[in-house]
């Protein structure tokens, strides 16, 4: 890979983090902290909004973030043709060859 695409492909990366960080930050200090007043006033499960994002909520939302994580990275991936599986099979082809 060349520095250009190198650096283009860490730029994109990054984005990436921030946009997910900036979303894990609403998720886990906003909704659990500034706005459980707000949540409060609905309920799930019987529960206040506002507790339950706290408790339990923003556990399933950074799970969510892992998910969304790895689905961005591998297109990106695509992208910019360093996907594993690609690397992995013309690896498998290159021992097949030499045997």
């Amino acid at each position: 890979m060349s520095d250009k695409n190198a650096r283009s492909y860490w730029q994109a990366n990054v984005r990436i983090v921030l946009r997910l960080l900036c979303v894990w930050f609403f998720i886990s200090f906003g909704c659990g902290i500034l706005l459980a007043d707000f949540l409060d006033q609905f309920r799930i499960g019987g529960f206040k909004l506002g507790f339950w994002m706290a408790q339990q909520g923003s556990i399933y939302g950074f799970v969510i973030l892992i998910y969304v994580y790895i689905r961005q990275m591998d297109k990106l991936d695509h992208q910019y043709k360093l996907d594993q599986t690609q690397s992995a099979d013309s690896s498998d082809t290159n021992i097949e060859e030499q045997s």
